[in-house]
């Protein structure tokens, strides 16, 4: 065990654990029918559901990537908070009244109704994509301050954490989950507000010397507020994450379910916009942390060293470099000298808890890491569940499926998703940047499906093959765009120009314009005719 994780440490660390479990266990016994398991019997009270949408959206992918990424450059990932009002005012009047009125959990039984068995399909095979992606990011996130603590694989611990997280699912279904996550919301903040604490006054000349070193370095900055669709701009980030955050609020079945499991319209409202409202000051503390680790760190250089040793072994590992290569001092010295902010980024903040912070103080931390990675893959287990058993195995397999059945099918899936998730994580650990290969990847796997949502919603007179021909050249665009990213792939004379953040934007907008175009086209033809 490493000397950096004291007895005290992993007291904290055990109490966290036996408190989730606790609530798994507590709340079996309701999550044992359908509608336990996937709706919490519909009668939870808003400020918990709240919590846990805001628990579920900070993740560790914000706990430790958003600190990553201003440490390595600015503020400009805090524009992608600042567009979440606009997604939660329109969650709240126009996608929230629909999924309280129907008595269907999916949220993609709705597109069937409109489009067809076709849109179903598609949507739900691009949320288990995404959420897929998410759970293997999330955990690759949770394992990795561990491994540096404790000194061990990474491999290990993310098949380890894969596992825990999977039978904590498994045993209290969505009820437990919300539950947990209002909790886990709590031991967050608690956590990252600790942090900044000891980084602030861990400073030689006080906290003012963070906003000396930072202005110095142009931390704050929200980025170029030029318009160039090739950079991730202010206004390239900031229309990303409008397009990003409707599709959260408005068609993620995570927060569908805590729309249906909210005791009351009113408060599935509460709920929706104290999550986003939450995230915003939230999102803001963890990147100012990674701005104080920027500042931390350029004070105690040498407190550093040990990080940079870690990843320039690792550059020249994935290179079949081993210590026992010959050269291999001057190759690692000029990987050392090579180093940017950005190869160390996704590390900092591990290190500065292993070796910074008092004892305790390092347990609450790894606690507040899991309670973030557990509150998202819980949910996503627990809605990719959902989503197997209602759009595809009552669906098209067993439709009249007896309780029984369906139960065991929910608890097959939840065990199956949890696989795929943690075999995902093992494939991140070579990222350079989680916040911008997550980022990256959700939008791709998003597949413009709010494009489909935003048709139906806007036309009553969209029918099937204009959204269908409307999905298929938003796919087009969508594929396009992503193989436009390995300049190997496509000529440069046909090479999308746009940032990946631009993909759901263009894949969303095609989908919608395209089919708006072709049902007036065809409503003119229809009234010429006549």
């Amino acid at each position: 065990m490493s000397e950096t994780f004291s007895s005290l440490d992993w007291i904290v660390l055990a109490a966290y654990f036996l408190m989730t479990m606790s609530v798994g266990f507590f709340f079996h016994r309701k999550s044992s029918s359908i509608e336990g398991f996937t709706a919490g019997g519909r009668s939870l009270p808003g400020w918990v559901c709240g919590l846990s949408i805001f628990a579920t959206y900070l993740s560790s992918i914000s706990f430790l990537a958003l600190p990553g990424k201003s440490y390595s450059s600015d503020f400009n990932a805090f524009v992608f908070s600042l567009s979440l009002p606009v997604a939660a005012y329109v969650a709240v009047r126009f996608f929230l009244p629909y999924y309280r009125s129907t008595t269907d959990v999916s949220a993609y039984a709705h597109l069937e109704r409109r489009f067809g068995i076709w849109a179903r399909i598609y949507a739900s095979i691009t949320y288990l994509l995404t959420q897929m992606m998410r759970m293997g990011m999330v955990m690759y996130l949770m394992a990795l301050p561990l491994s540096i603590l404790l000194d061990i694989d990474i491999r290990l611990v993310i098949l380890a954490t894969g596992i825990s997280v999977t039978v904590y699912s498994f045993l209290g279904g969505v009820i437990a989950v919300i539950w947990a996550d209002a909790i886990q919301a709590i031991i967050l903040i608690a956590g990252a507000l600790t942090c900044l604490m000891v980084i602030l006054f861990g400073l030689p000349h006080g906290p003012a010397q963070l906003f000396d070193i930072a202005s110095q370095h142009d931390k704050f900055s929200l980025g170029d507020f030029a318009f160039t669709p090739a950079a991730s701009t202010f206004w390239v980030v900031l229309v990303y994450g409008i397009v990003m955050n409707l599709q959260n609020f408005g068609i993620d079945q995570s927060y569908i379910q805590r729309y249906i499991a909210s005791k009351s319209a009113r408060q599935a409202a509460k709920s929706v916009w104290l999550g986003a409202l939450l995230y915003i000051p939230v999102s803001a503390l963890f990147l100012f942390i990674g701005t104080g680790l920027f500042a931390y760190y350029r004070t105690h250089p040498a407190d550093l060293q040990p990080v940079k040793n870690i990843v320039a072994a690792q550059q020249l590992a994935s290179d079949d470099i081993t210590p026992d290569s010959q050269g291999y001092d001057s190759l690692l010295a000029d990987k050392l000298a090579n180093l940017s902010d950005a190869d160390i980024a996704d590390k900092v903040f591990p290190h500065f808890i292993g070796t910074a912070l008092p004892a305790g103080v390092t347990g609450l931390l790894i606690a507040a890491i899991f309670s973030a990675a557990m509150s998202t893959v819980s949910t996503s287990l627990n809605s990719s569940a959902t989503l197997i058993m209602t759009d595809w195995h009552k669906r098209f397999i067993r439709p009249n499926a007896s309780e029984r059945q369906s139960m065991i099918v929910l608890y097959a899936a939840t065990v199956a998703c949890g696989i795929i998730g943690t075999s995902v994580a093992f494939m991140c650990i070579s990222v350079k940047s989680a916040l911008d290969t997550w980022w990256k990847m959700s939008g791709i796997f998003g597949g413009g499906m709010l494009g489909l949502f935003l048709l139906g919603m806007i036309s009553r007179k969209a029918k099937n093959a204009p959204a269908a021909t409307a999905v298929s050249l938003g796919l087009v665009v969508i594929c396009w765009m992503t193989l436009s990213l390995a300049p190997s792939k496509l000529p440069p004379a046909v090479r999308c120009p746009f940032h990946a953040f631009m993909i759901p934007v263009a894949g969303t907008l095609t989908i919608l314009l395209t089919g708006l175009l072709i049902t007036r086209i065809l409503a003119s033809r229809r009234n010429a005719s006549d």
